[in-house]
């Protein structure tokens, strides 16, 4: 049972199944969709809008492209070729689109990609859509996390689509390849900062809970995300199951300094959560909440703090559990990208995963999203 849970049961599709879904629910001549995507280097870019495209009788495209300063020369031609790969298949579908500019730093440092996002979707007609689709494949977390906040508020308050699909392309290999370049302004996402700048809780026990994921930029932006969060303890999280049955082992080592001495980590607190399930992410964190809600209740409350970096499925999970019990997610926008030889131009078998995020498949009333509002600033 869901225990007043919001995605417990939740309705996911992943692998084959996605293909089943796609085509008989986007076929459906009543759908009005809007398809929000990034369109970048990332291989990802073109699947997804590619897929229902093809399918769906209906549709308009929002393709954000996130703009960071003196971005590699490849990594330009790469977004490049991706974006008018994707312009051209939605083209001959006939398919509405239009490609917006992201700045995802001002000019004196700043991250603004969160915000900036929200002033685009300010300008959609959200109410005249019976479903957006996000596919987050192409968006960092500081784009794509405040982007589906503001939507799913939006339903939720009747403001926006009967329905708000997530899509993301799984490919943890990739996710390996494409290293971050970290910034060096930590702080949380843009409607993310839960409880934490509140002064009524500046006695609550903060958990940390960050993904931990391999590369330099990484480990270094996790070191500085620890520095930033102050936590009186850390529960890593690591993939398992995951496609690479050696991954949690080999970040287990590459982060062994940090387990052992930095970060004082006992190994009964180390999470696992299956790489290719959000679901399974979003349940453990609802309930290591559910498990120290009443444990520090009488002094001073808890306060769980996320770090999702790395694979974008369990980011997704844990974007799931911050909307659920308005946790604070502490980030560092990377300042860009390192794409390693080995990233290829296109993937061969990518494997979808999709969640119904709100919409008219769920019984009504549904457990409430926390601070309701909060992105739309």
């Amino acid at each position: 049972m869901s225990d007043g849970r919001r995605w417990d049961p939740c309705v996911a599709h992943r692998d084959d199944e996605v293909d089943g879904f796609l085509t008989s629910y986007f076929s459906r001549r009543d759908r009005k969709t809007l398809l929000v995507a990034g369109a970048g280097f990332d291989p990802r870019s073109c699947i997804v809008a590619a897929r229902i495209g093809e399918i769906s009788a209906n549709m308009r495209a929002l393709l954000l492209q996130e703009d960071r300063p003196d971005p590699p020369r490849d990594q330009s031609d790469r977004a490049e070729a991706n974006t008018k790969a994707l312009v051209a298949k939605l083209a001959e579908r006939r398919v509405e689109h239009h490609v917006e500019k992201i700045e995802i730093f001002a000019r004196d440092g700043a991250v603004v990609g969160g915000r900036n996002v929200i002033k685009i979707l300010h300008r959609q007609h959200l109410e005249v859509l019976t479903d957006v689709v996000v596919d987050v494949s192409a968006l960092s977390a500081g784009t794509s996390f405040p982007l589906i906040r503001y939507l799913a508020e939006s339903v939720c308050r009747g403001k926006g689509p009967a329905n708000l699909h997530v899509f993301v392309v799984h490919a943890p290999s990739l996710d390996a390849d494409i290293q971050s370049v970290a910034g060096d302004a930590p702080g949380y996402i843009h409607g993310f900062t839960g409880g934490s700048t509140l002064s009524g809780t500046a006695d609550a026990a903060k958990l940390w809970l960050p993904r931990l994921a391999t590369g330099t930029g990484r480990r270094g932006a996790l070191g500085r995300l620890y520095d930033f969060v102050d936590p009186h303890d850390t529960c890593p999280i690591l993939p398992f199951p995951a496609i690479d049955p050696r991954l949690g082992d080999v970040l287990a080592t590459e982060y062994l300094a940090e387990l052992e001495s930095t970060w004082e980590v006992d190994t009964r607190n180390i999470v696992y959560a299956d790489e290719g399930d959000p679901l399974d992410l979003y349940r453990t964190i609802l309930q290591l909440d559910d498990l120290r809600r009443p444990v520090f209740e009488e002094t001073g409350g808890s306060i769980l703090v996320l770090s999702p970096l790395g694979g974008k499925v369990m980011a997704l999970g844990a974007l799931m559990a911050a909307l659920e019990r308005n946790l604070p997610v502490a980030y560092l926008e990377p300042f860009g990208y390192e794409l390693k030889p080995t990233a290829p131009a296109q993937l061969e078998r990518p494997n979808l995963v999709h969640v119904w995020l709100e919409g008219e498949v769920y019984p009504q009333p549904r457990p409430i999203l926390l601070n309701a509002g909060s992105a739309a600033g």
